[in-house]
C-alpha cells in the first residue's frame, strides 16, 4: 500500500487524495495549537517558504490525543495556525494518530517507520519525511526542530 492510496479531509472539509502530491517530497506532521512544540509551526512554515517551489509539501494533521492540546474546531485551529504562525501549508481536519480510530494514513506511516514507542506516535509534532515516490524515508521525534531537517529535505529534493 502506498501513501498515495490514502485520502484525508482538508481543514476546510474537502476530501484530498494524497496522490495529488505525487512527485513531491512531503513532511507530514501531527500538530497541536496549545502544545509546548506549537512554535514549530513557524519553523515548518519557513521550510515550506524555502522549499515549496523546489517540490516540498508540508502537511499538518491536528490531533487532540496528547494532553488535550488541540481542543478547538477545525475552523478555530485554522485561524490560530494562520494568525499566530502565518501557516500557508496544507492543514487537514483534526484526526486521531494512535489507537483504534487512528487515521489510516498514520496507521500506514507508523507501521512503516517505528519510533521509540514502536508503532505509536509519542507526542505532537512527530514528523514523517516522504520521498517523491511516496516512500516514508524517515521519522523524527517531536523535539527535532524543523530547521534541523533541511539537509534531509535537500537530499530528497536534489538541491
Amino acid at each position: 500500500m502506498s501513501i498515495y492510496n490514502y485520502t484525508a479531509s482538508t481543514i476546510q472539509g474537502a476530501e484530498k487524495p494524497l496522490s495529488d502530491y505525487k512527485g513531491k517530497a512531503m513532511l507530514i506532521v501531527n500538530t497541536a495549537s496549545e502544545c509546548g512544540f506549537t512554535p514549530q509551526l513557524e519553523g515548518l512554515q519557513k521550510l515550506y517558504d524555502k522549499y515549496n517551489d523546489q517540490g516540498l509539501e508540508i502537511l499538518g494533521f491536528p490531533s487532540n490525543q496528547f494532553g488535550n492540546q488541540e481542543p478547538g474546531t477545525d475552523s478555530e485551529i485554522a485561524n490560530i495556525c494562520q494568525r499566530n504562525y502565518g501557516v500557508t501549508f496544507p492543514m487537514f481536519s483534526k484526526i486521531d494518530v494512535n489507537g483504534e480510530h487512528a487515521h489510516p494514513l498514520f496507521k500506514h506511516m507508523t507501521s512503516e517507520k517505528k519510533g521509540l514507542l514502536g508503532g505509536q506516535i509519542k507526542w505532537n509534532f512527530t514528523k514523517f519525511l516522504v520521498d517523491k515516490e511516496g516512500n516514508i524515508v524517515d521519522r523524527f521525534a517531536p523535539q527535532k526542530k524543523p530547521e534541523s531537517l533541511e539537509k534531509n529535505i535537500e537530499k530528497l529534493l536534489n538541491v
